[in-house]
């Protein structure tokens, strides 16, 4: 509930904040190329094709054998939960976990599969930031905040991918930290629901840990397996980043690829660690931010970015709740969803 009141109010004061923008918008629909708009349609199909691949290999890779046409919906439903629950991305993984028993799948296996997918997606970024500054350098619009941020991002993704794997590399290192943070989720927790000490079970959640960490095992063992599923997670963010950059080319201009991959990149992190549902305000005015420093005028850049968000949403979310409401329809997902 307090989420959501905050969320409410973000959303006003966002359309507050930026309605002179927002008006703008609906001025320019006139002059829109709607053509290029229409692209929107089909590369949003190879994005989501791109992650029904991308979770049908890791599954393949731990030993289940899943359809790409039921990956197909699961990712449609993922991006659903992300976009209209406030959790900062936590609730689908949760979601996911839970949606994965009706394939005979553990919740850590697929915790940790979406796990390897974040992963993946991470060090596809890395690729995608180091074209975005080549991009940027070919035309020399590079200045010492754009590096200075590309090179911070680059390295917390590399320090953020070595830390990963050295805590669920050992039993013991993923026991004591995940312990930890389940600990401290408690007490936090333990602010709005005072009677409840131990929300999340400690002894549940370690048997958790111990079952992720031999997962993971099973990819360490078949490293070069995941060469697929990282150019699908590869093609996944650079779909999107063309999703962005058809939306100013239907506003008639072409601007600097490489700046609209930097922005992404960083918008999509901010969106992530945002508890607002798919990071609503925040991605928005990072991405303009981002965009400006660049080398692209925010009153292009604000009218582009919100109408690429409300196209996303038209396209994406429809199908997204059909499949969700079918899947926490049937009995035993549903109980367990009722449960949570």
């Amino acid at each position: 509930m307090i989420l959501n009141v905050v969320t409410i109010l973000a959303l006003v004061i966002f359309l507050v904040a930026l309605r002179e923008q927002i008006f703008d918008v609906f001025r320019q629909i006139k002059s829109v190329q709607w053509w290029a708009l229409l692209l929107l349609i089909p590369l949003e199909f190879i994005n989501y094709d791109t992650q029904a691949r991308l979770y049908r290999d890791l599954f393949g890779i731990v030993g289940n054998k899943l359809t790409y046409k039921n990956m197909f919906k699961l990712s449609l439903e993922l991006n659903f939960v992300n976009s209209v629950f406030p959790s900062g991305g936590v609730t689908g993984i949760s979601y996911f976990g839970l949606r994965m028993r009706s394939n005979h799948v553990t919740g850590a296996r697929a915790t940790l599969v979406q796990l390897m997918k974040l992963l993946l997606l991470f060090l596809s970024f890395e690729v995608l930031v180091l074209f975005g500054l080549f991009f940027l350098a070919a035309v020399g619009k590079v200045n010492g905040l754009v590096l200075l941020t590309a090179g911070a991002l680059s390295a917390f993704m590399v320090v953020g991918t070595f830390g990963f794997a050295y805590i669920i590399g050992s039993e013991r290192r993923i026991k004591s930290f995940f312990t930890i943070l389940t600990k401290t989720a408690n007490k936090l927790i333990q602010v709005v629901r005072p009677h409840h000490p131990e929300t999340i079970k400690i002894d549940r959640a370690q048997e958790a840990f111990v079952d992720m960490h031999q997962n993971y095992l099973l990819f360490r063992n078949k490293l070069p397996e995941l060469r697929w599923p990282f150019l699908w997670a590869l093609l996944a963010n650079l779909v999107e980043v063309l999703c962005v950059y058809v939306v100013y080319i239907a506003f008639g201009e072409w601007v600097n690829l490489g700046a609209v991959i930097l922005a992404y990149a960083i918008a999509n992190f901010a969106g992530f660690v945002s508890v607002l549902p798919g990071g609503v305000g925040v991605y928005e005015a990072l991405m303009t931010a981002v965009l400006a420093i660049a080398g692209i005028p925010a009153a292009l850049s604000i009218p582009v970015v919100i109408m690429y968000r409300v196209l996303n949403t038209i396209i994406q979310l429809p199908p997204g709740y059909y499949y969700y409401r079918k899947a926490i329809g049937t009995g035993a997902l549903a109980a367990r969803h009722n449960e949570t």
